[in-house]
C-alpha cells in the first residue's frame, strides 16, 4: 500500500515574530516525524512525507496516496487541526484519524465539553470569556482553571493560569486574549487525582491502554498543582526527566474500570477515530470528569521525553512501530481497504 505522512515540522524559528514563544508547542520534531516513517515502513515500501504547508494540497492531489497517516496540527485558526483531513476528503483519500468536524469541536474546549454535557458525560462547569470585564460570568467556586479557548500541548495554561479571585481570573483572561488572540475558557477545578488515557480502535474493538497516573507533588515548589506548560515542557526535561508519572496507575480495580467508562464513552459522543488520548481528572467525589481529548496525540519516541501515549504502550509491551501501525491497521478497517 502507497502511504504518505501528513506532519508539521518545527524549526528553529519557532516561538519568534507575530505568535506567542509557545505557538508551535503541538508541531512535532524531526525525531519523531522520521520515528514514525520509519515504523510504517516497516510494513509498507512507499512511505512519502508531505509537510502540512501551503503546497499540500497539490502534492496530495497530484501523488494520490492508498492512506494518509495524518499527524499535522495545523497552523492558524481554531479549526487548524481538521485543514489536513478536509484536503484529503475532498481529494477522496482515506487517512487515519478523526475526521474535520471531530478536531474542530475537540479543539475548541468550550464546543466539546457541551456536547459531553449533553450526553452526561461529566466535565467541569465553564465559561467563555471574551473580554476581562466578563469575570462576572464565572458563577463556580474558587479555584479556577483560565485556559485559552482553543489551544492544545498546554498551551497558554501556565503556572497562573489556576487562578483564586475574580481579579486574579481577570488578569489571566486579559494575558490570553492579549497573546493568543482568542477567547479564554474558565473551568471550576477539580481537586482529585489527574490521569490521562490512552484508546486505541474503533467500536467494538476499542482499547485502553494502562491508565497513566500524575503526582504534581513532584513539581518544583511553588508550582501549581497542573500540567501547565511549565510541568510539560520546561521543568521535565529528556537531560532530566520529571517523576511524576506512574503507569500503570496504582488504582483499585473500581476506580480503573470508572475512568476507562468514561473515556470510552466520551470517545464515542465525539466520533472520535482510531486513537485518542484522553485527560481525566476526579472531581471531590472521587467521580472521574473529562478535562479534554486529543485525538491528535503526541507521540515522542524517546522515553526519558515523558511522552505519554508511548509510555502507556509500553506498559502493556506495545513498541513504538506497532503503536503507530494499529492506528493504520485501524483505519483500513474503518474504510475496508
Amino acid at each position: 500500500m502507497r502511504l504518505a505522512l501528513t506532519y508539521n515540522v518545527k524549526d528553529d524559528s519557532n516561538g519568534s515574530g507575530e505568535y506567542p514563544e509557545d505557538h508551535y508547542a503541538e508541531w512535532d520534531d524531526l525525531e519523531t516525524i522520521e520515528a514514525v516513517r520509519d515504523a510504517l515502513k516497516e510494513k509498507h515500501e512507499e512511505v512519502e512525507l508531505i509537510e502540512a504547508d501551503l503546497d499540500a494540497y497539490d502534492k496530495l492531489r497530484d501523488l494520490k496516496p492508498e492512506l494518509v497517516f495524518n499527524m499535522a496540527e495545523g497552523l492558524t485558526g481554531e479549526s487548524r487541526e481538521a485543514h489536513i483531513p478536509a484536503i484529503l476528503e475532498m481529494l477522496g483519500i482515506p487517512y487515519t484519524g478523526s475526521s474535520p468536524l471531530t478536531l474542530a469541536m475537540t479543539l475548541n474546549k468550550a464546543r466539546s465539553k457541551q456536547v459531553l454535557s449533553y450526553f452526561s458525560v461529566p466535565t467541569p462547569k465553564f465559561v467563555v470569556m471574551e473580554n476581562e470585564k466578563d469575570f462576572t460570568l464565572f458563577t463556580g467556586n474558587f479555584p479556577a482553571m483560565v485556559k485559552p479557548l482553543f489551544e492544545g500541548s498546554s498551551k497558554g495554561i501556565r503556572n497562573n493560569s489556576l487562578v483564586n479571585s475574580g481579579s486574579e481570573m481577570s488578569e489571566k483572561v486579559a494575558e490570553i486574549i492579549k497573546e493568543y488572540k482568542q477567547p479564554a475558557i474558565v473551568e471550576e477545578f477539580v481537586p482529585g487525582l489527574e490521569f490521562t488515557v490512552a484508546m486505541l480502535g474503533n467500536g467494538d474493538g476499542l482499547k485502553v491502554l494502562p491508565l497513566v497516573e500524575m503526582d504534581f507533588s513532584t513539581l518544583p515548589d511553588g508550582a501549581a498543582h497542573i500540567y501547565s506548560y511549565e510541568a510539560k515542557w520546561i521543568y521535565d526535561t529528556p537531560e532530566k526527566p520529571l517523576e511524576i508519572f506512574t503507569c500503570p496507575a496504582d488504582v483499585d480495580t473500581d476506580l480503573r474500570e470508572s475512568i476507562e467508562e468514561v473515556c470510552i464513552r466520551a470517545f464515542n459522543v465525539l466520533d472520535v477515530r482510531d486513537w485518542c488520548r484522553t485527560d481525566v481528572r476526579l472531581d471531590e467525589e472521587g467521580v472521574p470528569n473529562i478535562i479534554e481529548l486529543n485525538p491528535l496525540p503526541g507521540i515522542i519516541p524517546a522515553p526519558e521525553c515523558n511522552s505519554c501515549f508511548p509510555k502507556a504502550a509500553r506498559a502493556m509491551g506495545m513498541d513504538y512501530k506497532a503503536i503507530v501501525n494499529t492506528v493504520v491497521e485501524s483505519a483500513r478497517e474503518r474504510y475496508d481497504i
